[in-house]
């Protein structure tokens, strides 16, 4: 999702991309809750830790992912395109 989606998805517009961004921004203010007594560095790495629990769960319990290595080649790509796009985008 690039940050046009975040901006519309943050309007209202479009329900699938508006509920993703509401869940992704419950994640955020858990860290940002978190990081009233922890350093933000040990929450970005326990956040880091968390996804890969999860995804490696859903992808074996609920996708049923035969191919772990295409599917770790998948999500680090996916992470990589999403950690760009923030990076660029001047409202972080």
């Amino acid at each position: 999702m690039d940050s046009t989606e975040t901006s519309k998805a943050r309007a209202g517009e479009g329900s699938e991309t508006e509920r993703f961004v509401r869940l992704a921004d419950r994640f955020i203010r858990v860290a940002n809750t978190a990081n009233a007594k922890n350093p933000a560095t040990d929450i970005h790495m326990a956040f880091l830790y968390g996804a890969a629990r999860y995804n490696a769960f859903v992808a074996k319990n609920v996708m049923e992912v035969a191919d772990h290595e295409a599917f770790v080649t998948e999500m680090a790509a996916a992470y990589t395109e999403m950690l760009r796009n923030h990076l660029a985008d001047p409202n972080v």
